[in-house]
């Protein structure tokens, strides 16, 4: 396979990435794809990207904005609404590319752009399948869970004086990411987590807004809608982060052509043990339904 550095266009910010292709004569049919909450292309995208294209698909992989290699500001804000929007953008930008065929584009998330793609998915046509794996299903139904009530009224109030901070021309507050330290909070407090996130070029920290913009999304509301867009979702059957449940209703409501793999372990194991079944059971998905 090879690959071209590629940067686009999503509402007057440039984004960046790779656009992967494969070793054959096109056009070819083509996979959009982004990496999840506050992460790089580096960490695991671009080895599906890389698995998309040793199977005969093109892969455009990007960074989000105010991430990584990608413009934006505030930097670190991970805005649901501006992500699934670029992603809109992307598939515009690989059907131009003459190595691409544009009627035949499916859409790959993970996590939290997991939840990008069953909402995009269920609104534009122009996909012809999506793969989502261990995706965010309800941000409300996610912050229950995890945080108490008195956690959560202590962070509305957070909320409130950061949004008059902001109003007032000041810096947005920020906060870790990730964190293996039981005594500095972060958005994910767990050795699994830490050991994911901190690679080289990652900056561990999100605006404190991220955490308030999270826990508005509801990117599944929509899911019976995909039909007949053929939807393939990868679930993790004891995922801490989204929760297994929250995934497995949503499926349930989604009309088919639909499939489920449930797989043993925890929300990063598609990542790692899981990695090698997971990136060939989405490359066979895309092959099935792009050719």
């Amino acid at each position: 396979m090879k690959f071209e550095e590629v940067e686009f266009l999503s509402e007057n910010t440039c984004l960046r990435g790779r656009l992967y292709l494969p070793e054959r004569e096109g056009p070819v049919p083509a996979v959009v794809m982004a990496p999840g909450f506050g992460g790089l292309i580096q960490h695991s995208a671009m080895h599906f990207a890389q698995a998309f294209a040793g199977a005969g698909l093109a892969a455009l992989v990007y960074d989000n904005p105010c991430f990584g290699r990608s413009d934006g500001e505030p930097r670190q804000e991970v805005d649901p609404v501006r992500q699934r929007r670029a992603y809109r953008d992307a598939i515009s930008y690989v059907q131009r590319r003459r190595e691409v065929n544009a009627d035949r584009i499916g859409v790959w998330g993970s996590s939290y752009s997991g939840g990008h793609v069953l909402e995009i998915a269920a609104y534009d046509r122009r996909i012809k399948c999506v793969v989502a794996q261990v995706p965010t299903i309800s941000g409300s139904a996610q912050s229950i869970r995890r945080f108490s009530g008195q956690t959560r009224a202590a962070m509305q109030k957070r909320f409130h004086a950061d949004r008059d901070a902001r109003q007032r021309g000041l810096e947005p507050e920020r906060m870790p990411l990730v964190s293996n330290n039981p005594s500095q909070p972060a958005y994910f407090n767990s050795r699994v987590a830490y050991d994911y996130y901190m690679i080289d070029g990652f900056v561990n920290e999100i605006t404190l807004r991220s955490v308030e913009l999270n826990w508005e999304n509801e990117p599944a509301v929509h899911i019976s809608r995909i039909s007949p867009t053929p939807l393939l979702m990868i679930v993790a059957d004891n995922d801490e982060a989204t929760p297994t449940e929250l995934a497995l209703t949503a499926y349930e409501q989604a009309l088919q052509p639909k499939e489920l793999v449930l797989l043993p372990g925890g929300h990063f194991s598609p990542y790692q043990e899981h990695f090698e079944r997971t990136r060939e059971l989405a490359a066979a998905f895309f092959r099935k339904h792009l050719g």
